[in-house]
């Protein structure tokens, strides 16, 4: 393929409009800060978002993810992410629970239990970076390949060097 080609393929990405996913995390906040487990989600959907963004936007697909702080009032709701409004649990098998916060407990002074995920088995006090992974493939129709190299990616391309 030459210099020409791959311009023309550049500027017809460019000129289509992307299929935008919209994500939206759900969390606690305090003034600016948040407790442990909130933090990890917080960065596991950073990360995962940049990682697939690598991968997807090629293909004309991005994501895009925002936060809605919440209050002490609104614990049982907080650490949940919604893929274009719905919530996670409702796109994969994942079942919600909850457990002692000690994080939360220390910033809110009082004893408080917060939301956890229980994926493939486990439960998770943070939504693993695995399950948001999962969560914007099934969304977005997209079948997941098993990756033809062995490799120590994490993201799952097909490549022997990560993404």
């Amino acid at each position: 393929m030459g210099y020409l080609q791959i311009k023309e393929i550049i500027i017809n990405i460019r000129r289509k409009k992307l299929k935008t996913l919209k994500i939206e995390w759900k969390h606690l906040d305090i003034e600016g800060e948040t407790c442990n487990r909130c933090y990890d989600t917080g960065e596991n959907l950073n990360q995962e978002v940049k990682r697939l963004n690598r991968i997807l936007q090629p293909q004309g697909i991005n994501i895009e993810w925002f936060e809605t702080k919440f209050d002490d009032t609104q614990i049982p709701q907080s650490n949940t992410i919604l893929f274009n409004g719905v919530p996670i649990e409702d796109i994969l098998n994942i079942e919600i629970s909850e457990n002692y916060c000690e994080s939360c407990s220390t910033c809110l002074e009082a004893e408080t239990y917060c939301r956890t995920v229980i994926y493939d088995g486990q439960e998770y006090e943070e939504v693993p970076a695995k399950a948001i992974r999962e969560a914007v493939y099934k969304v977005l129709g997209i079948e997941k390949k098993k990756p033809k190299i062995q490799s120590n990616c994490s993201c799952g391309c097909d490549s022997n060097q990560c993404c």
